[in-house]
């Protein structure tokens, strides 16, 4: 009595799927909430700088016409808009720097607007975001130590742009650390994962105490 062998052909058996690398190709898409708030600091950015940008306009078309403008939010001494708009710090790169709000706070809308639509970025993708956030606020923090201490005068929609910038900036930082995209201990990742609310508020608390105390006499007055 013959017994059969079966040989199975190698060539139509599908090879085991290898074992995905963690971190570097993972894929990440943010909460509902977090594509929110991009979207709603994106625009509050958008909306400041385009304001700003339509009042630069204006005060150099009344310099040409040998005329003055005086812009809305141009409130007294200290509230002074066309005194910030004016300065050299309001070019510091050799444009108008709202324009450079414009395309940067544009691009944190469309991230916002991709999240609520379903997207997921790689690791790269959302360090690379989390660094522009980074370069955001720290020229924020310069702009607000020259317009406290050397203009000696705020912009209201600067403001706003400056409140925009650091609530992004903390929840996409949040997101990262608690993702493991950014390496972190156990009790920090924990921190962010209940409390990440807590570092914006004290972020613009301080910087709200620093307008207050510098111009004292001002308000009390």
């Amino acid at each position: 009595m013959m017994s059969k062998t079966t040989v199975k052909d190698v060539s139509t058996v599908a090879e085991p799927a290898p074992e995905p690398t963690a971190g570097a190709s993972r894929a990440e898409g943010g909460s509902r909430a977090l594509a929110l708030l991009l979207v709603i600091t994106g625009a509050a950015g958008v909306l400041a700088a385009w304001v700003i940008t339509l009042d630069k306009f204006k005060l150099l078309e009344a310099k040409v016409a040998g005329t003055t403008f005086t812009p809305g939010c141009s409130l007294n001494p200290v509230v002074s808009c066309g005194s910030v708009m004016e300065s050299d710090q309001a070019a510091v790169f050799g444009f108008p720097n709202p324009v450079l709000g414009l395309v940067t706070y544009g691009i944190v809308v469309c991230v916002g607007m991709s999240l609520l639509a379903g997207a997921r970025f790689p690791r790269w993708y959302w360090l690379t975001f989390n660094a522009g956030t980074l370069f955001g606020v720290g020229f924020c923090t310069w702009l607000q130590f020259q317009s406290l201490y050397r203009i000696n005068a705020l912009c209201l929609w600067c403001c706003l742009a400056w409140v925009a910038t650091i609530i992004m900036f903390w929840y996409v930082t949040s997101f990262n650390v608690r993702k493991g995209f950014l390496p972190a201990p156990t009790w920090l990742k924990s921190f962010f994962g209940e409390f990440t609310w807590v570092l914006p508020v004290l972020h613009i608390g301080i910087i709200g105490m620093m307008i207050l105390t510098r111009w004292w006499d001002f308000w009390t007055s």
